[in-house]
């Protein structure tokens, strides 16, 4: 059975799967906008994706934008995403400019986990590991195809990569042409799940088509999907009110 992440009073990789909700404000009015909405919905952690932000170049504005989301949100954890164009984010982004932001921002502690892209490299990525680990934050990588969805055995070398990196959560999100290519992912995300993993795991299929894993990925081993609360950060992304109804059906409880 995979670790648990124990991030403030939420324990990831144990009982239902996490919600977590995007922010994607271009500026500190609308990041506020949004998170008066996240604390009307129930949540468990909130991804601010800096490169919607327009400001992002300014990392000391950053810095105390994130400041000011901590306050605002309260308990609830956040998640720093800073997704790369190569990665279907808003940001093309150099990999000094990357390091730079991030050791900024984990510097902070205000941010309780960070997401680095798995691609950028093992160079950057044992960077910012490292860096995250020696200020107790913990670290998502990921890894998007927003093209295509690769064949199990490269999603399951993908996931076990990312493990022996060091990340906290491995993640992956792929982009499916057919329901055979979601039943690929949730397969992968299996394997990895039953044979390697020691630590949480998220995986999801984007699009419509991938719609039913973002709902179902707990049987297969993923332990948190997102849900949108006011605009989607991802193609097929359903909103916070229909994850969490879905989750209440599925295991048939009224609690939350």
């Amino acid at each position: 059975m995979a670790k648990v992440l124990k991030i403030r009073e939420m324990t990831l990789g144990a009982g239902k799967p996490k919600i977590c909700i995007p922010i994607t404000g271009k500026n500190e009015t609308e990041l506020r906008e949004e998170v008066s909405v996240v604390k009307t919905v129930c949540c468990d952690i909130v991804e601010w994706r800096v490169d919607h932000f327009e400001e992002i170049d300014d990392v000391e504005k950053v810095k105390e934008t994130l400041g000011e989301l901590k306050i605002l949100l309260g308990r609830i954890p956040i998640l720093f995403t800073c997704r790369t164009k190569q990665e279907g984010g808003e940001k093309e982004i150099s990999a000094e400019d990357y390091i730079n932001l991030y050791r900024e921002v984990i510097g902070t502690g205000n941010a309780d986990l960070v997401d680095v892209e798995m691609m950028l490299g093992e160079e950057v990525c044992s960077t910012l590991l490292e860096c995250a680990h020696n200020n107790n934050v913990y670290v998502v990588m990921s890894s998007h195809d927003f093209e295509k969805t690769p064949d199990k055995e490269t999603l399951v070398e993908r996931f076990r990569s990312m493990q022996e990196q060091g990340a906290d959560v491995p993640k992956i999100a792929v982009m499916p042409h057919n329901a055979g290519d979601v039943i690929t992912l949730l397969a992968a995300t299996n394997e990895f799940t039953e044979k390697y993993a020691d630590r949480p795991v998220i995986s999801m299929s984007m699009g419509w088509l991938g719609s039913i894993s973002r709902i179902s990925g707990e049987f297969f081993g993923s332990a948190l999907t997102f849900g949108a609360a006011k605009h989607v950060s991802a193609p097929g992304q359903l909103s916070v009110s229909d994850v969490n109804y879905i989750l209440k059906v599925l295991h048939n409880t009224d609690n939350e």
